[in-house]
């Protein structure tokens, strides 16, 4: 009976230390446990709902067939997507996922190699569905942003600003709004920081 009872405990400290790690150790404020009760679900509580087994889920984010979660809220509750398992559900299985994901980076297996890793790092919290081609989107995006903003010059055309806004609003659509927790485990702005709430400060959108 002990190893019963000691086994899941031990999973869930396995997690999480494996994510301070990743994520380093920060506090969660009660603004931050907010918004992630409002963005994730507790892992526990998904099993729970789709009838898997959450020690089971642990065991394959500690092998790295799962990503780990996307937050610790201050509670300890691991805090995961809802869409936790529909990527592996897709590729056909846990066992089958890293080779799915990294199939949509055929162009550039290394970075398919680093975007596998920064999935499993539970760190995507960046998008509100983290798919391969979410993930490709988001890139483009901020790429795009970030080489409008140096090219703007003292006096950015309105048709400048229109394909800026353009592209923000594209990005706005694929992110949520981040907390503070994130700046802090981030080391700095997130990309909706530097690429959707600065460019509309700075830029406002042409009046029609």
């Amino acid at each position: 009976m002990t190893d019963t009872v000691q086994g899941p405990r031990a999973a869930v400290a396995r997690v999480a230390e494996r994510f301070r790690e990743v994520n380093g150790d920060h506090p969660m404020t009660a603004a931050d446990d907010a918004y992630v009760t409002a963005q994730f679900v507790p892992l526990e509580a998904l099993c729970a709902a789709l009838g898997r087994d959450a020690d089971g889920a642990r065991r394959l984010m500690l092998a790295g067939l799962l990503p780990l979660p996307g937050y610790l809220r201050s509670d300890g509750a691991e805090m995961v997507p809802r869409d936790l398992f529909a990527l592996a559900d897709a590729a056909g299985g846990p066992e089958r996922l890293r080779a799915w994901f990294t199939g949509h980076w055929r162009d550039d297996p290394d970075r398919g190699d680093e975007e596998w890793a920064a999935y499993l790092s539970g760190r995507y919290v960046c998008l509100h569905a983290v798919t391969p081609a979410n993930i490709r989107r988001k890139e483009e995006l901020t790429a795009e942003i970030t080489g409008l903003l140096a090219a703007a010059g003292a006096a950015p055309s309105p048709e400048w600003r229109v394909a800026l806004h353009a592209r923000v609003d594209a990005l706005d659509a694929l992110e949520p709004a981040f907390t503070a927790y994130d700046r802090l485990r981030f080391g700095g702005p997130t990309s909706r920081d530097t690429c959707v709430d600065a460019p509309r400060a700075l830029f406002p959108r042409v009046r029609e």
